[in-house]
């Protein structure tokens, strides 16, 4: 466990003394207890506290800052949550992707911190600038969308990208406890492995498709469809909070129907009356392609590798391939 104790504003304390009596969001621990755990582990998104959870097993206590069932990019920090981020020994977390972690990191964990942005090369939101010839400037960050910041924080859904953040993420855990240094990287590899895994699957299921052009609503999938040689189209100005106008859903409507696309993907958190839409102007399909930014029971699986495997097969019978 790291020593010492951080000196807090007398702000900050208030508030932990009188949001620690109402609770919050989020906050439940996996892996070992706090009490016994030889370190804790702080991460606002599912995909992260999954791979800590993995890497850290019963020596590490990792806590996740948003409910399940909640949209990630929204949330906001209680007090308590505050407390947690500066007392935890790794704050794990992706820059520009909860502007309310970006936050309590600089101001109170900044020494503990492991940004993904540091240690994996993410994607540029300037170079995702569509490629089917329709303005989609307005998908990564504007007054309607979420503001990603300069960078796609969705690194996860490249199984490679995951690795790297897995090795990482091992070696700051065995410099915070060398004790278990051995354990985080026997950990690391065996999801390497597993990881690996689930990129051959994808490489194999989509290695012979009828089409390449996956149409969704939140622009969410750059890492997965780069990695396997397909094309994200994505409705313009739509995150999981807001509905599109008209004249949006009429551009994406005339592009499934010159491309012929058969099926119109929405989220497990996001409205799905765009896609429905979309699919009754067009007669495509709706189906639903999981981003990982958390679990629900609308989500074609239980954890990260079944949640892969489930996208892998929506893919495969959106896009005909055999």
């Amino acid at each position: 466990m790291r020593t010492g104790t951080t000196v807090r504003t007398a702000a900050v304390g208030a508030a932990l003394m009188t949001i620690t009596a109402c609770g919050g969001q989020g906050g439940e621990a996996n892996g070992a207890s706090p009490e016994d755990a030889e370190m804790t582990l702080v991460t606002g998104v599912y995909p992260l506290e999954w791979l800590a959870t993995e890497i850290g097993g019963e020596r590490v206590s990792v806590s996740q800052l948003t409910e399940p069932g909640a949209e990630p990019h929204d949330l906001e920090l209680t007090g308590r949550q505050i407390g947690e981020v500066s007392e935890a020994d790794i704050a794990f977390y992706v820059g520009g992707l909860q502007p309310a972690v970006d936050e309590a990191v600089d101001q109170e964990a900044s020494d503990t911190a492991l940004d993904v942005g540091d240690v994996v090369d993410l994607i540029p939101v300037e170079a995702i600038d569509g490629d089917d010839g329709h303005d989609h400037d307005h998908e990564h960050g504007d007054d309607e969308g979420h503001d990603h910041g300069d960078h796609d924080p969705h690194f996860w859904l490249d199984t490679d990208r995951m690795g790297e953040a897995a090795a990482a993420l091992a070696e700051r855990m065995g410099e915070v406890d060398p004790e278990g240094a051995d354990a985080y990287e026997a950990n690391a590899e065996q999801l390497s492995q597993e990881l690996g895994a689930i990129s051959e699957e994808y490489e194999e299921g989509l290695g012979s498709c009828e089409h390449n052009d996956v149409v969704v609503g939140h622009t969410a999938f750059t890492y997965l469809t780069e990695a396997h040689g397909l094309e994200q189209v994505g409705v313009s100005g739509v995150d999981p909070d807001t509905e599109p106008s008209p004249a949006q859903i009429a551009e994406i409507s005339d592009v499934v129907e010159e491309r012929d696309i058969g099926t119109v993907f929405t989220e497990p958190l996001m409205p799905a009356e765009t896609a429905e839409t979309i699919a009754g102007e067009t007669g495509a399909d709706v189906e639903v392609l999981d981003p990982l930014e958390g679990v629900t029971e609308d989500s074609p699986g239980d954890d990260y590798p079944s949640i892969m495997r489930g996208n892998l097969d929506a893919l495969n019978g959106a896009l005909g391939c055999s």
